[in-house]
């Protein structure tokens, strides 16, 4: 699919964060000045992000001060996913939450019986307070058979100098410690966020383009969920990788930039 074939087919673009737009909180170059340009051409913009370390009104403010957030557009994270999924299955539930303080008081806020003893469900998010004292708690609810859910499965999350551990990395600690995989993963790739996103748009999912840096979870989000999409190879893909990665997208561009 072409660039042209891409925007004339789409209505709003559901952008990535970190490794996409930003790194670490900064722009990448030129993206602020092509965002304006999406949005003068009459596109939706989301930034549809895994990274649940951060509250929606966090990432909203960050953005503004940048000048990538204007009025108009949505932030949605895997957290925002994670506390509507249990509303909707586990309403009232005892959740146990392993999360940083200000997206605990995130999902109090939207209604989630947060607690730290005899839950119904764990969740995992990207806890950048990780101690060792959550990990054995979080590891003994999880081999007393608790539901688990966690908020997405990205091993790393890109930073400068490097890239950090993230959930998916968590995971894998805690399924050699407690044998326990999540019931349930909420973000990207999974359905949920797409369902959630097209309806909070009133769009129909074909309209919708996911941009990102991650194939395996990016990429495979769009082709689960019948959305076009572009990968970036300005954050964890490089172009080496291109050969061997498993889910081929619409279109592949070294920035965002180059969309425009």
């Amino acid at each position: 699919m072409t660039k042209e074939e891409i925007l004339q087919r789409t209505k709003a673009f559901l952008l990535d964060l970190d490794g996409t737009v930003s790194l670490e909180g900064v722009p990448l170059p030129g993206v602020t000045a092509t965002l304006s340009r999406l949005r003068s051409a009459g596109k939706r913009l989301v930034f549809l992000t895994n990274n649940s370390s951060k509250t929606r009104k966090r990432y909203e403010a960050e953005l503004a001060r940048t000048g990538l957030f204007e009025t108009g557009d949505l932030v949605y994270t895997s957290g925002n996913a994670a506390a509507e999924y249990l509303n909707a299955h586990f309403r009232g539930k005892r959740v146990y939450l392993s999360a940083t303080e200000e997206v605990k008081r995130e999902f109090e806020a939207a209604g989630v019986n947060v607690v730290e003893e005899c839950p119904d469900v764990c969740v995992l998010a990207y806890d950048k307070e990780l101690t060792f004292e959550k990990i054995k708690k979080l590891d003994g609810f999880l081999r007393q058979g608790v539901y688990f859910l966690a908020t997405h499965p990205d091993d790393v999350c890109p930073a400068k100098g490097g890239s950090m551990p993230d959930v998916g990395s968590f995971l894998a600690l805690f399924q050699r410690s407690s044998r326990r995989a999540p019931d349930v993963i909420v973000g990207k790739p999974y359905p949920y966020m797409a369902d959630s996103v097209a309806g909070r748009l009133g769009l129909k999912k074909e309209e919708l383009c996911m941009v990102g840096d991650r194939a395996y979870t990016d990429i495979r989000f769009a082709r689960n969920n019948g959305l076009k999409s572009i990968l970036v190879l300005s954050g964890e893909t490089t172009r080496d990788m291109l050969s061997s990665i498993e889910d081929a997208p619409d279109l592949v561009l070294d920035t965002i930039c180059e969309l425009l």
